[in-house]
Parts: C-alpha cells; structure tokens; sequence
C-alpha cells in the first residue's frame, strides 16, 4: 500500500457523504421524527429497531446494538475493510484518495484512475479467457475436460471460467497496443518480460479461474493445467496462481466469497477448503458457502474476514499430516477472532479424497452431514497439544500449559476462554481458577467495566458527542484537565474538536477516535439513550459541567489542605487556596476547614 490515508481526506469523506441517503440504497429508510428507521440489515427482526439519524451522520440498532457511521455501515454491511470501504466512499464520490508518504510508503503512489483502469484490465481478461473457452480451437478438449469434472455450463458461467490459449502472446497481441499497455500487462503479472525484449502472457494452455475480491473485482487469476502428457511435460506445475500486485494480496483473497455472498442473503456458514476446484465442484452439487485460500495457509486476515462474514466457519482438509498441519495454522490464525456466538469446526477428509471428489460420490446431503459432524474446535486443539506431550509425567504437564496457556490467552470470548481452561485442568489435574491466574489476561480483567454507569462525568461526555454544538454552550477551561479527574480531559478534546470545526458531527467525532483506546466507550455514550426533552438539553449540560467545574475546584482544594497539613504551602498556592473557598458552598468550607 502506498501510503497512510490522510485524516483531513477521510473527515471530509464523512462531511460529504449523508448517512440516510447511503443507507437508503441499501435498506429502505422510513421517516420517523427527526429520525429514519428499517428494519435491521444485520439481523433478523419483524419490526423496525435500526435508527438513522440524519443530524448525528450515525445509525444504530437498537436490537443487536451495531451503531457507527457511513465508513463503518459499508465495512458492515459490504464486509469490507477500513481502506476498501473508504476507497468505495471515494469512488462514489469521484474522489481519489490522497496518501501521506512515511517510512511505511512500500511503493509509488497509484492514482484512482489507473486503479480503475487495472480492474478494468483484469475484467477484460477474464472475458477473454471466457472467449477463448468457447471459440479457441482447442476448446473441445478443454469443455470436454470441464464436462470430466462435473461442472455445468451455469457453474462455469458464475464463476467466469476460462481458458488461457496455448500460444505464446495471445493477450499480449490484444492488449499491448503501446509501451503503457505492455508495462500495465507485466505489472499485473498478466504477461512476463522476456530478457531480450517484448512480453509472453504468463498463463498458457490453462483452465482459468478468475479471483474476485470483496467487491466483486477481478484482481487475480489461478489456473489449472489440462492434463495431457504434453501439458504435463512442458507447462509446469498444475495450479499456477498470479503472484501478488498493487491489486491482489493472497493473503487477504479467498476465492469464491464474493459468489457466496451473492448466493446467500445472510451466510449462516462457510466451508473453507483447499482449491478452487474443490469451491467450483462444491457449488455444482448446490453448497454455495465454500471459499478457499490461495495457494497459502489459511491467514489471520482470511479468518477475520470470515468470521465479519459469518457466525460459522468450517475447515476441510484432507485427513493426512499434511492436513492436520493446514488445520493447525488455521486453528491458531482463528482463535484471536473467536468472539462470543462464533463458531469454529474442522471436517477431516477420507485419504484420498479431497471436497470436489467426494461430493461427487457422495452427493450434497451426505456430504453436509460429514459437516454437521465435524469436530469442535478445542478437539482439535488438545489432540494436536496431547500428542507432543506426554500427559503421564510432569514434564508433559509442564509442557502442555506453556503451550496451550498462550493460545487460550488469545481467546476473546469468555465463555470459550473458560471452556478451554476447564478441559486443561482436567488434562494436568488443575483447576480452572488456577490455571487463570496465570493467564496475561485473566478472565476476571477482561469482565471488569462490563457495567457502563452514566456518572456526571459521562453523562457530559454523551451529551457532548451525540450534540456537539453543545461545546459552544460552557467555557471552554482547558486548565481544568491539569487537574486530574478522570475523563477531563477526553471532554476537554471533545469541546475542542467541537469548537473548531461548529458544523463537527457524531459520526465524524466518532471516526477521530476508531483506532483509539475509547472508541468502544465513546460509542456507548454515542447510543445512550439520555430521555431529555431536546429544550431541556441546554441546560442540562450546563449543570453537568457546573458539577464536573465543583468537582475539580473540590479536588483542587483538598490537594492544597493536604499539602498544607503535611508539606506547608508557598504564598502563592495559600492565595489559592482561599479564592477555592470563597467559591465554595458553605457545607463545602466546613468540610475543608475541619
């Protein structure tokens, strides 16, 4: 990626982009008082919960409780990450994204057209390759191939299967028309430069799989040799994928879900498996919910995409070493998204067999029901653990807690955290609460602040984000926060931000804070529902503040008795002292004074 998108770029991304209306081309908004409302697109409900408001540039679900702006309802609602949803804002705005050059610039910049005019190019050639499979003079042979593997004409169709000719310079002849031309195909890693000039297209005589992302957009290609023993010979390896360029990351990819998506309308579950054959031959038997990583281990970005996708993920590998090895990886990569009513299973294969031969012999429902009998995640986990310890010793006890402890520590979620502490206790004759004391985590921390009380400090703080005109009603005191109280000063930056910008929304208040330690807070009060009448909110705020200002005199002159009583005051800090107590209510002055 060529730079770290600027902060004043996405604020007025936000500013200009209204919430209703991009809502509303999602999910059809009704108005209701000042407000819009639908009914959630993010869970199942029969009467409308999802609010929008138009003021705040903010929704919110008051059912499952989703809330966020316009970034955050594309990243939700698309699957997107925060760059792709940014970059889906920018396009519909006709924008192109600005970038701030750093030590982390890993390349040059790339501009939004020749961004589109890339996607364009693999889309072309898809259609190409698409051409070819039914008018090249080799594609008898090559239906006769994909007929072979069972795939139908609709299935091939869904998923833009082609074929790549077996000449040299087929793409390049059609599309290298000038130097730019031939550069963008190399770039692309759509055609290789030869040592002594001019360009051969990198893939030949292949059964071609377009790779779409997220969106829809072709960025990559694999393909697949058609057996012969020619082929076999002179054409390399069977699976061949695009290497990695400024529009395809493996490691980010999954094929096929961008079918499933537009398959399901919600995705209960997804089957990640080990080719794109095995996803094409799946879906020719009706199971439209597999993907599959791209000639590497299933990653951490695959496994967080996924489970933003879905509830249930389910991993296929083959049942040999090399299987359980894959489902290792993947099993590590997913624990750190295992959040609370997410789903993690393993399905292991018969030897030899692989998902697009068995459900070929076996059928869809009995293929589904090897699924609905695979095996939980923490199986997986303590028989890989229980075989490279030996449970009859100490030292295989030692060993097991140094390496499961760790693993467990990543969890998320606190009932699969205390799951998994339970079935180690009985491995190594430990109890659970023994074994979380020595997590970095322990389960009791992570349940602290679970109660989110409205104190006068918060309640101004809500009040404050959810109405940020509000700033202009108080002083605005900044030496207030040298004073120490707890959350003085997250309200001091608040009332600033709110100051300098007067037209400032929730929404674009909120996107300030997304990577910060009180995001998840600032969303809290940004959802709170205070029940103020709105000519009361004025001077509601007001007296909080009046509060939060006692507070912090109070605290101010406590600090200064105790200093007196212990250290002894200078003249300046004694003069202080007795302004605080002329400012002070009475009751107050007898506190102090005794």
């Amino acid at each position: 990626m060529a730079g770290k998108i600027p902060r004043y770029f996405i604020d007025d991304l936000i500013a200009r982009t209204d919430i209703v209306d991009l809502i509303d081309s999602y999910v059809t908004l009704k108005k209701a008082g000042k407000n819009y409302q639908a009914c959630c697109p993010f869970h199942s409900e029969k009467s409308p919960s999802f609010s929008v408001s138009q003021e705040k540039q903010f929704y919110h679900c008051f059912g499952c409780g989703v809330s966020g702006n316009v970034i955050s309802f594309l990243m939700e609602y698309e699957k997107l990450e925060f760059v792709d949803a940014v970059e889906e804002l920018a396009s519909s705005l006709h924008l192109e994204i600005p970038r701030e050059q750093g030590s982390y610039s890993k390349g040059p910049e790339i501009s939004l057209d020749q961004k589109k005019s890339d996607y364009e190019l693999m889309l072309q050639t898809a259609r190409y390759f698409g051409h070819q499979l039914k008018h090249h003079k080799n594609s008898k042979q090559v239906i006769e191939y994909i007929k072979g593997r069972g795939l139908s004409g609709q299935t091939v169709q869904k998923y833009l299967i082609g074929y790549a000719p077996s000449e040299w310079d087929g793409l390049c002849a059609l599309f290298a028309r000038n130097p730019a031309q031939k550069q963008q195909l190399v770039d692309l890693k759509l055609a290789t430069k030869k040592e002594s000039g001019g360009s051969f297209d990198f893939f030949r005589d292949r059964l071609m799989f377009p790779i779409k992302d997220k969106r829809g957009r072709v960025v990559a290609f694999g393909g697949r040799i058609i057996p012969n023993d020619e082929n076999e010979k002179n054409n390399g390896p069977k699976y061949l994928n695009s290497p990695e360029t400024r529009v395809f990351h493996k490691g980010f990819e999954l094929y096929g879900l961008y079918e499933a998506k537009q398959a399901h309308k919600k995705l209960e579950q997804i089957l990640i498996v080990e080719g794109y054959m095995d996803v094409v031959a799946l879906s020719e038997q009706g199971i439209e919910y597999a993907v599959a990583s791209l000639g590497t281990a299933t990653t951490a970005e695959h496994m967080h995409t996924l489970f933003r996708t879905t509830e249930r993920v389910i991993c296929c590998y083959d049942g040999d070493r090399a299987g359980r090895d894959a489902a290792w990886r993947a099993l590590e990569n997913a624990l750190p998204y295992l959040a609370d009513g997410k789903e993690l299973k393993f399905a292991f294969l018969p030897d030899g067999e692989d998902p697009d031969t068995l459900v070929q012999k076996e059928g869809r429902d009995d293929f589904e029901t090897r699924l609905k009998q695979s095996h939980d995640f923490s199986k997986v986990l303590f028989e890989k653990l229980a075989i490279e310890c030996d449970l009859t010793s100490d030292a295989g006890k030692s060993k097991i807690l140094s390496l499961a402890l760790p693993l467990i520590d990543t969890v998320k979620s606190d009932f699969y955290q205390e799951n998994l502490l339970e079935q180690l206790a009985r491995l190594i004759g430990r109890t659970k609460e023994q074994l979380s004391q020595k997590l970095n985590t322990p389960r009791q921390q992570k349940s602290l602040q679970k109660k989110f009380k409205v104190t006068p400090m918060r309640r101004a703080i809500g009040l404050l984000i959810q109405y940020p005109k509000l700033a202009l009603e108080i002083p605005h005191l900044p030496e207030l926060a040298e004073l120490g109280l707890p959350g003085l000063e997250l309200f001091q930056n608040l009332q600033s931000l709110s100051l300098k910008n007067k037209d400032i929304t929730t929404g674009q208040v909120l996107e300030l804070y997304r990577e910060m330690p009180e995001y998840n807070s600032l969303i809290k009060l940004a959802t709170w529902q205070h029940e103020i009448d709105d000519e009361k909110l004025e001077a509601e705020f007001q007296n909080t503040f009046k509060f939060i200002e006692d507070q912090c005199l109070n605290h101010r002159a406590e600090t200064l008795l105790i200093k007196d009583k212990t250290q002894g005051l200078t003249s300046g800090e004694r003069q202080e002292y007795q302004l605080l107590l002329s400012a002070m209510p009475n009751s107050k002055k007898e506190q102090s004074n005794n």
